[in-house]
């Protein structure tokens, strides 16, 4: 049974070693689901969360896996929107149905983290029907909800294009026409994303009484909302190789041609090197203008554990480095080099939320205040941890059953 689901034509690894992986997966999710219990049941108190942290671990893992699953929409503005105009983007299609599941795996997984956040998921149905309009908050909710829906609709057709679904008539006729459409869900992905990668940082932009996050920016948006929507741009297609190339690792195969890496290097790359620029002029105008403004120096927000090596980790060792690996030919031609410089740009990322939100927090606002540290327990490490085991199911499944990648036939004779 389980052969006459996998893609005609590929191998794949004996059903008891995935039946193993698979409990693996399962038994690391059960884990993180006791512990979401525990809190829901406990509150908060059993987590790293207190008066000074109603930010911590969960929300900065949801901001940094929006983020790193970008690659969904910004491939499918490319490859649906961009490859008139510039063939070469067409090679996107040999990895889109990755890009699409990575996406998947990441939204809905950081839907379901955020039960957690909000402290009583009971009541999260809030901010859908008491929403604050003048909240970038509400903009959030419903952007993310409504693209997590355009996922699920993109997720269809390539869930329909398993053997024993495409040879019910029905259905094959059914997500061909989905595929016929996809660019219309494409396009409008692209169009809910641009405004919620935004507003993410567009939050902490605006919050006057915390200096080191807040921003002056255009009109009514801080700077932090065009820095957030680019940098996911930038770190989202990196991401979705970097999975990729995991499962080439994993099953010993190769499944993409060596030039679509280097298509996603060369444009993840460029959009690194202007988030870089961009953010650099930004640090500079708050360091030399904006802090001086409430009376503040740079040195008043780095201390230790968040001292100044975070700013250093983020724009040099994961900003600086992966630009010249991924924009020099001679070192994108390497492979180890090449990943090494998506590995550092999706890092950059996860550093940048974690100061937006964590380390924005520890830094004392009144005089009576004192640095603060956050150390998540292992009720926040459990479900986050969970929530990767999550998308690694999703996508053991879509690679077993699926035929994801269109040239793998043709590369693995």
């Amino acid at each position: 049974m389980d052969k006459a689901l996998i893609p005609e034509g590929v191998k794949r690894c004996p059903l008891p070693v995935f039946a193993l992986w698979m409990l693996f997966l399962f038994a690391v999710i059960a884990w993180g689901i006791y512990a979401g219990l525990t809190v829901l049941i406990k509150g908060l108190n059993v987590t790293g969360l207190n008066n000074y942290f109603g930010f911590g671990l969960y929300i900065t893992v949801d901001l940094a896996i929006i983020a790193l699953g970008a690659g969904a929409f910004f491939s499918g503005f490319m490859y649906y929107g961009l490859s008139r105009f510039f063939p070469k983007l067409k090679e996107l299609h040999k990895i889109i149905n990755l890009a699409v599941i990575v996406g998947f795996c990441c939204y809905t997984g950081a839907l379901l983290v955020l039960l957690l956040e909000i402290g009583q998921p009971l009541r999260g149905w809030f901010g859908y029907w008491h929403a604050n309009v003048h909240s970038m908050l509400t903009e959030v909710i419903f952007c993310i909800s409504c693209y997590a829906i355009v996922l699920v609709i993109e997720f269809v057709p390539i869930i329909l294009e398993n053997r024993k679904l495409d040879a019910v008539k029905s259905l094959h006729v059914f997500g061909h026409n989905l595929h016929e459409i996809m660019a219309l869900f494409a396009m409008t992905g692209t169009f809910l994303s641009f405004f919620h990668q935004g507003s993410l940082g567009g939050v902490p932009g605006v919050m006057f009484g915390r200096p080191f996050a807040y921003r002056t920016g255009f009109f009514i948006w801080p700077w932090t909302f065009f820095l957030f929507t680019l940098s996911a741009m930038a770190c989202g297609p990196a991401f979705t190789a970097l999975i990729c190339r995991t499962i080439e690792k994993v099953s010993n195969k190769t499944l993409v041609d060596r030039s679509v890496y280097d298509l996603i290097a060369k444009i993840t790359g460029s959009l690194l090197l202007i988030y870089l620029v961009l953010k650099t002029l930004d640090t500079l105008y708050w360091a030399l203008d904006t802090a001086p403004g409430f009376g503040l120096k740079l040195s008043d927000f780095y201390r230790e554990p968040y001292g100044m090596w975070l700013l250093f980790a983020e724009l040099g060792v994961c900003g600086v480095i992966p630009v010249l690996l991924l924009l020099t030919p001679k070192t994108r031609s390497s492979n180890g080099l090449l990943f090494l410089g998506f590995f550092l740009n999706c890092a950059g990322i996860v550093i940048n939320r974690f100061a937006m939100t964590v380390e924005a927090l520890a830094i004392p606002v009144m005089p009576f205040d004192q640095w603060a540290v956050y150390i998540p327990t292992w009720a926040e490490w459990a479900p986050c941890v969970a929530m990767l085991a999550y998308g690694a199911v999703i996508v053991s499944l879509s690679y077993r059953y699926l035929p994801i990648f269109p040239r793998e036939k043709e590369l693995n004779p």
